[in-house]
């Protein structure tokens, strides 16, 4: 009989009891974002290389030692500033040397330029002869092709004379020296250093012919002047400025049935180097408002991809299709609705149905 009266107050209190240990279950603090909707365009993705449009190996025209290095590695260079000299010493007596030959030819010339007028007096006196006469002029025609070759001589030795100051053919960013002061250089030393032009930079990429069929069956447009392009670094950072398509090879590669194409970005920062591999998006369609939320947000599991959202004060789960990265986010095709909070910080204690305090904390989706 106690036994029995026991059972049923044990079963009276016990539903009580419980929901008051549920009451009391602590909340969970946690950071939330809006899923906002954000215009999303079209766009393929692409691996492409940085590259200069104007690049160019420094080199010796003339051999010497060399005397002195007058820039600094890594430095912006304008185009013709100096940036090599070379011992000069004996271009200049060259020159010298080329121009006392001219003014001896010039002295010959005038003696010849007398003996023929004196032969064609003589001739005309009846009192020399026509053999005088034309051995006079052919020494005065010798004498000005002497002073027509010496007139070469002189130009090529002040030429050469100008070649010891070896200066930057254009403007830009100049690289890493390849020798030091004191050695000997000439045109078979190679390269002594590069120059690159930083801005614009080209940015070349290959499209495979599929990805052409697409835009054509989709009834893109493929006018190059409506085609933006966009970068992404290797940390996954987005490049703050916008290309433009300029070109689009008139081949295809035969081995990888792709077509080269080329892009145009201002780097007025000097962000893009020369030889870089980045991330290329073209966008070739007219943006679309699609749902937008931290990669720090997402889940996997065996099932795929979700999410945690705050429904009621409680945390619920979503089941989530994902599109493309955005800036530091990810585009949610389906199972995720505008406006609904994303918790993206303090997932490790959140578990479904438990109780949460949201507290909103900035969005990082932000392409930028």
């Amino acid at each position: 009989m106690r036994l029995a009266s026991f059972t049923i107050l044990a079963l009276f209190f016990a539903p009580p009891l419980a929901l008051a240990q549920q009451a009391e279950a602590p909340k969970i603090s946690v950071g939330v974002v809006r899923a906002d909707l954000k215009p999303i365009s079209n766009a393929l993705d692409f691996v492409g290389r940085v590259e200069a449009i104007e690049r160019v190996d420094v080199r010796a025209r003339v051999t010497g030692f060399l005397d002195a290095i007058e820039f600094k590695e890594g430095e912006m260079v304008p185009a013709g500033a100096p940036l090599f000299r070379i011992e000069d010493g004996l271009f200049k007596a060259a020159v010298s040397e080329a121009q006392g030959a001219l003014e001896r030819s010039k002295s010959a010339k005038v003696l010849t330029e007398v003996q023929l007028d004196r032969a064609k007096d003589l001739l005309e006196r009846n009192v020399g002869t026509a053999v005088a006469r034309d051995q006079a002029l052919a020494a005065d025609e010798q004498a000005k092709g002497t002073i027509l070759i010496n007139e070469a001589n002189l130009q090529t030795a002040k030429i050469n004379l100008g070649y010891t100051v070896i200066t930057a053919p254009i403007a830009g960013k100049v690289g890493r020296s390849t020798i030091t002061k004191g050695n000997v250089v000439g045109p078979d030393t190679g390269p002594l250093t590069v120059i690159v032009s930083q801005d614009p930079m080209y940015v070349t990429f290959p499209v495979s012919q599929r990805e052409f069929l697409r835009l054509q069956k989709s009834g893109q447009s493929l006018d190059l002047t409506k085609l933006k392009a966009t970068l992404r670094f290797a940390d996954q950072s987005v490049y703050d400025q916008i290309g433009t398509i300029n070109f689009v090879d008139v081949t295809v590669n035969r081995s990888t049935d792709t077509v080269l194409v080329r892009a145009s970005f201002p780097n007025p920062n000097g962000a893009l180097i020369d030889g870089q591999f980045v991330r290329v998006g073209v966008e070739t369609g007219t943006p679309q408002d699609k749902v937008v939320v931290p990669q720090a947000a997402l889940i996997a599991d065996q099932e795929g991809v979700y999410v945690f959202v705050v429904d009621d004060g409680k945390a619920a789960v979503r089941r989530i299709k994902t599109g493309g990265d955005f800036g530091n986010g990810v585009v949610v095709e389906d199972g995720l609705s505008a406006g609904e909070q994303v918790i993206v910080e303090g997932l490790q204690g959140v578990r479904p149905g438990a109780p949460v305090i949201a507290t909103p904390v900035p969005s990082t989706t932000d392409r930028s």
